[in-house]
């Protein structure tokens, strides 16, 4: 925690504030117990918190209570770590290199810190950090990387909020990627004698394709690149392809690989059903190429964004390939990472949470419910002929939730042939334009009434068309309110959100 010390005058201005020093209260510093003796005193659940955070550390850990929790309980008899079974002695922080204290009884706490403090060990006393001459902070593990986040005892809940939010900013990986880099450390050295250079390999690294392969969990691919990278100095120069998931339309449904990638990436090929709301979190200044297919009017048909995938890599540059929903769900992801196979690009697919999941969820209809549907089953309404030609009979079973994705156009076959195969024309319908947006609507009938339900109600794509008992559940379950959200965000409620 920064602190201003008495204010100096400045003699230029006459004000203060421009001379302002700062200070903190603790130093931050990474102490290594391993295989040191470290002392807690007290036996629950806050007592073997610290335990495991100094075991983490490979510190050898002995804990002072008359009785202990079931956690440290468990500890003790794994004999990994030891019990002293009584209370607080003034002797018993000798020979430790950490103490703890973390019991309810402050009087005990104070003479923990007190007998640490005349033997100059570090000692922490949990939430007294008056007590304390050093502090634990909020830590982010990515083994071998630790980034601590403290206020200096003024607020805790503060620093775990900050590291919640950088825990969304550094992939779990980033330990992997780090043990990566040490086991290449010497090759670097030796391979570019100036820190200039190696500086700048090693940023190139981290910030391209090889870290992604770590991330990816593609080690042994990342090890193979770094072995190319450093015999040629420049690399490969072919750039990666990311398929990205960009979700149903609500960018808080983003995975954090699909925001960490849409920031880096130097160009973006989108679909016209990502969100504005996604395609805003794309970096700034990256190239923007849209794609979009609607039914008879294909911007790029599907042959050419393959090819443009291709060239775009083969120029050195880091590509998203952005879809709604998942790309492996009708995003006809297979057949781009299959020409990208073939020509030999880097390429990952990062999922998304598909349109059936997120627009379900936010319409208030769960797909399988106990008593209402046992499965679920995504159907793609048109076919690539433009047909509607289905197995009908697979669909229309008992106990099963359907949902139509591009149905809106064969409306009339659907309901036909369901009821036809079995259904009963009193089979509860829903429709869902735009969801998770606030622009999201939902419309509710049966297959009978649903061809006219949709001509009257002038629904547009993209919608979705559930069909099955648990649409029942709707009026009971519906928690999103999409006129609240776009009143906050001063729109007119189920305002058409504009095209992407």
């Amino acid at each position: 925690m920064l602190r201003a010390i008495p204010p100096v005058t400045s003699p230029k201005s006459g004000r203060y504030w421009d001379y302002i020093p700062l200070t903190m209260d603790f130093l931050p510093i990474y102490l290594n117990v391993r295989g040191q003796p470290c002392l807690v005193v007290g036996g629950g659940e806050v007592a073997a918190r610290k335990v495991d955070l100094l075991r983490k550390a490979q510190a050898e850990v002995r804990v002072l209570a008359p009785d202990l929790g079931p956690t440290l309980s468990k500890r003790v008899r794994e004999h990994d770590i030891a019990h002293i079974a009584r209370c607080f002695e003034d002797k018993d922080v000798e020979g430790a290199s950490v103490v703890i204290a973390a019991t309810n009884d402050e009087a005990i706490n104070r003479l923990v810190a007190s007998a640490a403090k005349a033997r100059r060990i570090p000692v922490n006393v949990v939430d007294q950090p008056e007590l304390c001459s050093f502090i634990m902070p909020s830590l982010i593990d990515r083994s071998p990387v630790l980034i601590a986040v403290s206020s200096g005892g003024a607020s805790p809940v503060l620093a775990r909020l900050l590291r919640t939010r950088l825990e969304t900013l550094i992939p779990a990986s980033y330990g992997r990627l780090a043990t990566l880099m040490a086991g290449f450390r010497e090759q670097v050295k030796r391979r570019f004698s100036g820190s200039s250079e190696r500086r700048a390999f090693w940023e190139k690294v981290l910030q391209g394709s090889i870290a992604e392969m770590v991330f990816s969990g593609r080690d042994r691919a990342a090890r193979v690149a770094m072995e190319e990278a450093l015999r040629s100095k420049e690399g490969s120069g072919i750039g990666e392809v990311y398929l990205v998931g960009g979700g149903p339309g609500d960018p808080d449904l983003l995975t954090f690989r699909a925001l960490r990638l849409m920031q880096q990436a130097d160009v973006v090929v989108y679909d016209r059903l990502v969100s504005p709301e996604v395609l805003d979190l794309v970096r700034r200044d990256a190239q923007r190429i849209y794609a979009g297919k609607e039914s008879k009017n294909h911007t790029l048909p599907q042959e050419g964004i393959n090819e443009l995938l291709v060239r775009l890599a083969r120029e050195g540059k880091r590509v998203v390939r952005l879809k709604g929903g998942d790309p492996f769900i009708f995003g006809r992801g297979g057949e781009e990472i299959a020409t990208l196979a073939e020509q030999g690009i880097p390429f990952q697919v990062v999922p998304g949470i598909t349109a059936a999941g997120g627009c379900a969820s936010y319409a208030g209809i769960p797909l399988t419910h106990r008593g209402y549907a046992q499965s679920v089953i995504f159907v793609a309404g048109q076919l690539r002929d433009g047909s509607v030609n289905l197995n009908w009979k697979a669909i229309a079973q008992p106990q099963q939730t359907i949902v139509f994705y591009m149905g809106l156009q064969g409306v009339d076959i659907i309901c036909r042939e369901l009821q036809h195969h079995g259904l009963a024309s009193s089979m509860p319908v829903a429709l869902i334009q735009q969801g998770t947006t606030r622009s999201q609507r939902v419309l509710t009938g049966t297959l009978a009434t649903l061809p006219d339900l949709v001509r009257t109600s002038h629904v547009q794509s993209p919608t979705l068309i559930i069909v099955g008992n648990v649409v029942r559940l709707q009026s009971q379950f519906a928690w999103f309110d999409p006129d609240s959200v776009s009143q906050a965000a001063g729109v007119a409620p189920n305002a058409p959100a504009s095209p992407a």
